[in-house]
């Protein structure tokens, strides 16, 4: 896909960004009621905001959640993964397929929230859900914070995984997963509103907004 194409799809993409940014906004209205959930997440970011402000970067932690990401998306599409190194300045994978959701998986996937999730999903099997539903969504509002703040970290310098798939492109790709997290993942975590409900809300503010841009221009 040649760079030309990336930028005029990234341009077609505007939409579905404000789309999905708008469903977005609905769905944390609809979820904002729910205390016993909402707040023990914004506790949970809250907590890793301040200790954010007072220790260094964990940026070798980081480092290693965003090649890891590499590796799992190139697995998940078939690839091999010959090398992965680490270090706190920067890191490197070397795999045997690429592609533009490989290469930006890593600042829209939370890697470690979704390792949280998963960590809890296993330990609800042999341990009452009740104990463990504080201690998962005080993590999970960690670890997603985490993301949210050392991605926005990282991106205030030169990423090769952007600039060769160009910022347009990437800008967009990298704000509508991150909205798709959100949009997948609060549905998940309670019962308002309805995950269908959520991927329509997606749906027909983004077909509004092409609508009145095609009124506009009429």
């Amino acid at each position: 896909m040649g760079r030309l194409l990336k930028l005029m799809i990234g341009l077609l993409l505007l939409p579905l960004c404000v789309g999905t940014a708008s469903a977005v906004w609905r769905i944390l209205e609809a979820f904002g009621g729910q205390d016993t959930v909402w707040m023990p997440l914004a506790i949970g970011a809250a907590s890793w905001a301040g200790i954010s402000m007072l220790f260094p970067r964990p940026m070798w932690l980081y480092v290693t959640g965003h090649e890891l990401t590499h590796a799992l998306w190139t697995w998940g599409f078939g690839g091999r993964v010959h090398k992965l190194k680490v270090t706190a300045q920067g890191g490197h994978v070397e795999v045997s397929k690429n592609n533009f959701l490989i290469a930006l998986a890593p600042y829209f996937f939370p890697f470690y929230a979704v390792t949280v999730v998963l960590l809890f999903v296993a330990g609800r099997l042999v341990l009452p859900w009740d104990r463990l539903e504080l201690w998962f969504l005080l993590l999970l509002g960690a670890a997603y914070a985490f993301h949210v703040t050392l991605t926005a970290h990282i991106l205030k310098t030169r990423q090769s995984d952007i600039t060769q798939h160009g910022y347009v492109f990437s800008t967009a790709v990298i704000f509508i997963g991150n909205a798709l997290v959100l949009v997948l993942g609060i549905p998940l975590l309670s019962s308002n509103p309805k995950l269908s409900t959520a991927f329509l809300w997606c749906w027909q503010d983004t077909v509004h907004l092409i609508h009145a841009f095609h009124g506009w221009l009429v």
